[in-house]
């Protein structure tokens, strides 16, 4: 019979004591330990070289941080271009915007949406200006009241000399007959306002009854007006002013002027 080999150490493969020292080195292989050098534990040359497990931990891979990196920072980059191609001209505006205008000189993809500007509304058509003596029977007039047509407004002037005598402010009969063929046309413009203006030359007056000219003006300004309410005017229409030697028409160096100067005035004022 062939005498078997001895084991390492002298032991016998197989025996108690070879399994043994197996068992422990690869327990301090497990550990990450070695054993000494030199001692009856050697290292991994020698003759117990074939039954050395030398186990390397094995290291976690990162390569799939670096493919997460990237997929994150291509998202960032998608989102600042698709920012960029919307641009600050297409916040708030409606999604289907009418007829767009697109700045000259730029890409379509890259211009400004402008909306459109309404066009201008032209101003209604001015309305022509009314003939202030339309409608009115101005044939009925008494040839002594003089017509004087200004913006607005129709003056019917009556020299003081038919209406009134001298230094008084009572109505003759003359001025009567006068006033009341001014009436139907007074009457035929019920919207119209109508003011009554007595006017004086320069000469001064001083009665009892009329101090100056200025008491003079008025009351025969007041007399026409309750003439004029006494034949159906309405008197909410009407005012009485007197303006006594302030507004003269002519010079009251001669006859002629003064003459001119005294007189009175109703005057219709259309509606504002």
């Amino acid at each position: 019979m062939q005498e078997a080999s001895p084991g390492p150490e002298g032991g016998l493969p197989g025996s108690p004591e070879t399994l043994h020292r197996l068992a422990r080195l690869a327990a301090l292989s497990a550990r990450g330990g070695r054993p000494r050098a030199g001692g009856r534990q050697g290292g991994a040359s020698g003759r117990f070289a074939r039954w050395h497990l030398d186990l390397t931990p094995a290291t976690e891979e990162d390569g799939w941080l670096l493919t997460y990196l990237d997929v994150v920072t291509l998202i960032l980059v998608m989102m600042v271009v698709m920012l960029s191609f919307a641009g600050p001209g297409t916040r708030g505006l409606p999604l289907m915007s009418p007829s767009p205008v697109v700045a000259v000189g730029e890409h379509p993809e890259h211009a400004r949406i402008v909306p459109p500007i309404a066009p201008p509304v032209p101003p209604p058509p001015a309305e022509p200006e009314k003939n202030p003596l339309a409608g009115l029977p101005l044939d009925r007039l008494d040839k002594n009241i003089e017509v004087i047509v200004n913006q607005g407004t129709v003056s019917f002037r009556i020299s003081n000399e038919i209406l009134f005598a001298s230094g008084d402010a009572r109505l003759s009969s003359t001025g009567l007959a006068v006033l009341g063929r001014l009436v139907p046309v007074l009457g035929s413009v019920a919207q119209h306002r109508i003011v009554v203006e007595g006017h004086t030359d320069n000469v001064p007056i001083q009665t009892e009854r009329f101090p100056s000219n200025w008491e003079l003006s008025t009351g025969r300004a007041a007399s026409v007006v309750r003439y004029l309410q006494s034949q159906g005017i309405d008197p909410a229409r009407m005012r009485a002013t007197g303006f006594a030697d302030t507004r003269p028409l002519a010079s009251n160096d001669t006859p002629q002027g003064r003459a001119q100067n005294r007189h009175v005035e109703v005057i219709l004022e259309a509606p504002k």
